[in-house]
């Protein structure tokens, strides 16, 4: 069997070695004896690693020959080819004895000191350069926040979107104003159709509760205001027996209470249902969060030219027209409004919007 060294003086080391014995199975290595506390065998497992943490290149026989001079490894400048420790370098560390165990130790006292008074990195900045101003929360703000993350994180939400041609609506109202000079929005429209929705699928008319679903007969719907101390919903009470001018009234009423602050908590407090209507701000499509315990909120984009098939079976008449489109989505609690059950009510809702008269009868 053959060896092969890089160095003439590490043929020594394999001097004993045998080849059939390296073979064998190994035998099952002895329990080693701890090592006496400071002495240089102890330090000797932790000299196969260098100050940087890489793997220290030596030869067998420089490692023996350090074992048994209990010098460091690490300690140790190498000369052979590539930074190898060879033996000639550990008997001339041994003759300066720079390597001992006992000539690391200062070494890594002297360092402990400077990495325990390292003070810990300050806070990063928002960005760079950047200026800022904190307002503390009101405890409006607070509230708001609180009730928004218990409904996302407690109500399981999904979102059903349809979209509503306006055309019929927008000349009802035009009519409306002109013949009787009755100045009716077309969120009024929307908070009219919704009672209107809700009367025929009373499903989402409800409540959750732990141990029962709470269907309501009254129609109480709540309306998305923005103000500067956030957002509230002031409730507008029994819609279905409210005309389109008592709910304009009442909307411009309660809109104009609540950003001025003097809303009362009664005003606020219930509904069985919400609109929001972004509409106006030139936002085309949302999703809102429900405001528990209601199990659905309608979100109201606004109404934009589409080009839509006229349904014509007469191949030469126009197959296509312009009409003006609003796109809803309602938020549905799962756990009580099923996926057909709130596809019936913007069914419903649909109806009302396509054909405003029913909202007058």
């Amino acid at each position: 069997m053959f060896v092969i060294v890089e160095e003439e003086e590490d043929v020594a080391a394999f001097a004993t070695f045998t080849g059939v014995a390296a073979a064998a199975a190994p035998a099952a290595p002895s329990a080693p004896s701890a090592p006496a506390a400071g002495s240089p065998a102890a330090a000797a497992p932790a000299a196969q690693v260098n100050a940087s943490g890489g793997r220290i290149m030596a030869s067998p026989l420089a490692k023996k020959v350090a074992a048994a001079k209990g010098l460091v490894l690490s300690l140790i400048a190498g000369t052979g080819p590539n930074g190898r420790i060879v033996e000639r370098d550990v008997l001339a560390a041994s003759e300066a004895g720079t390597a001992t165990a006992s000539s690391q130790a200062p070494a890594a006292a002297a360092a402990a000191p400077v990495k325990a008074a390292t003070p810990a990195a300050p806070a990063a900045p928002a960005a760079p350069g950047a200026t800022y101003t904190d307002i503390p929360n009101t405890q409006m703000r607070k509230v708001i926040a609180k009730r928004l993350v218990e409904s996302k994180q407690t109500i399981p939400h999904y979102y059903l979107s349809v979209e509503c041609e306006m055309d019929n609506l927008l000349n009802l109202r035009k009519t409306l104003l002109a013949d009787h000079s009755a100045k009716v929005s077309v969120n009024d429209f929307i908070v009219k159709a919704s009672g209107y929705a809700l009367k025929q699928v009373p499903e989402v008319n409800a409540q959750w509760d732990a141990d029962a679903i709470r269907y309501l007969d009254n129609v109480d719907i709540c309306v998305a205001v923005a103000t500067d101390g956030g957002l509230v919903t002031p409730i507008v009470a029994n819609v279905p027996s409210l005309g389109l001018t008592d709910i304009s009234a009442a909307v411009k009423d309660l809109a104009g209470r609540a950003r001025e602050g003097k809303l009362q908590p009664a005003e606020m407090i219930g509904g069985t249902f919400t609109v929001s209507n972004l509409g106006m701000f030139g936002v085309s499509h949302f999703t809102s969060i429900i405001n528990p315990p209601q199990v659905g909120i309608l979100a109201v984009g606004g109404t934009i030219p589409r080009v839509v098939p006229t349904g014509d079976p007469d191949p030469d008449a126009p197959q296509y027209r312009t009409a003006q489109v609003m796109t809803v989505t309602l938020s549905c609690d799962h756990r009580v409004v099923d996926g057909a059950v709130g596809a019936q009510w913007l069914k419903a809702f649909k109806g009302c919007i396509q054909d405003p008269m029913k909202l007058l009868l």
